[in-house]
């Protein structure tokens, strides 16, 4: 792999194009969606715990360097064709500025971005995996028995009615793919796009997103994770927030609770949003069932741990007051506008 990185540093650096096509053509081939660097990302995430460190600055350095090759070679090119145009012809320094409206990132991936930065101040890393997964780590791997009813076609898209490979329901999938290769202690955040077979209305859609969370190591305790959970409340929806939390259940995880957050609307004091309660639920959590532990390779002796999930439109429409999930889907630019100045 290092060699493969060595080489791609040595193609930038030699580098040498004749036309904007060919610096284009460059780019897409290293940086694109399908380029080598993509390629290099995938396969990183197989190589042992203790060479990410060096491989991940050297494809920094790659991908650093790559960008600034390219920009500097757009830039000597625009210039080069700015020397030989018509150096005659004039123009009016004293116009207005042309008015470019400025884009925004969707509501969805604010918010988003927004977890994954609170919990990446706990210690927590992202973990990613396939949308395309099969029913061991969506289901078996996770403590559902056969005939639980989220297997049957209602809830679950299956691919080509093969009963082994679906679209994942969960980004609990993530969690077990982890726990497989990975080693106590893991503290990792699992966001992604997740699939169920639903009717499309106001509150619910047959795709959204969800953010999970699995901490396992010695002496996790349903404390530790009530405390983690607290301090995301409070940094999402504001200090004076408060969580309650109900018994609830979850195959996957003994004992299980929903969490409620105080409505951040009326101040828990009672609306047409949280029907007069002063809460709203937000997420599932719970501490990791002994048999999930298991079923991945981990001793539940020796290891514990807590996990939780969250829908990522949930939060955002809790966040900035949208009352219907469809918006989400629908690239409406006047509904998209009202996020250009939310960073």
């Amino acid at each position: 792999m290092i060699e493969k990185i060595n080489d791609l540093l040595k193609r930038v650096e030699e580098f040498k194009p004749q036309a904007a096509a060919e610096i284009e053509e460059f780019r897409v081939r290293l940086l694109g969606r399908k380029g080598q660097l993509n390629d290099i990302l995938d396969e990183f995430k197989t190589v042992a715990p203790e060479m990410k460190r060096e491989l991940g600055q050297k494809i920094n350095t790659l991908k650093t360097r790559a960008i600034e090759k390219i920009n500097a070679l757009k830039t000597e090119l625009e210039n080069s064709e700015n020397n030989t145009a018509d150096s005659g012809a004039w123009i009016d320094m004293s116009r207005p500025g042309s008015n470019d409206p400025i884009g925004s990132r969707h509501p969805i991936s604010l918010v988003k971005n927004e977890i994954v930065s609170i919990f990446a101040r706990l210690g927590y890393t992202v973990a990613e995996g396939p949308e395309i997964e099969d029913d061991w780590h969506v289901f078996s791997a996770l403590n559902f028995p056969p005939e639980h009813p989220a297997r049957d076609m209602q809830d679950t898209f299956f691919i080509e009615k093969n009963p082994d490979i679906l679209l994942r329901t969960h980004t609990s999938s993530i969690q077990v793919r982890t726990m497989e290769h990975q080693k106590p202690p893991i503290r990792v955040i699992c966001p992604g796009r997740v699939f169920r077979n639903e009717a499309i209305s106001y509150r619910a859609h047959c795709i959204f997103h969800q953010v999970e969370g699995l901490y396992v190591d010695e002496n996790v305790s349903f404390a530790d994770m009530k405390q983690s959970i607290l301090y995301f409340a409070k940094e999402m929806f504001g200090e004076k927030s408060r969580i309650r939390m109900r018994p609830s259940y979850f195959p996957f995880t003994e004992p299980s609770a929903e969490v409620d957050v105080s409505c951040n609307l009326c101040g828990g004091k009672g609306c047409n949003v949280c029907k007069h309660t002063g809460w709203l639920e937000i997420m599932g959590c719970g501490m990791v069932d002994p048999n999930v532990l298991e079923a991945s390779g981990i001793d539940p002796e020796k290891y514990s741990g807590f996990a939780f999930g969250m829908g990522v439109e949930r939060i955002a429409m809790l966040k900035f007051g949208v009352k219907d999930l469809r918006l989400y889907f629908e690239n409406d630019v006047r509904f998209l506008r009202q996020f250009d100045s939310v960073i």
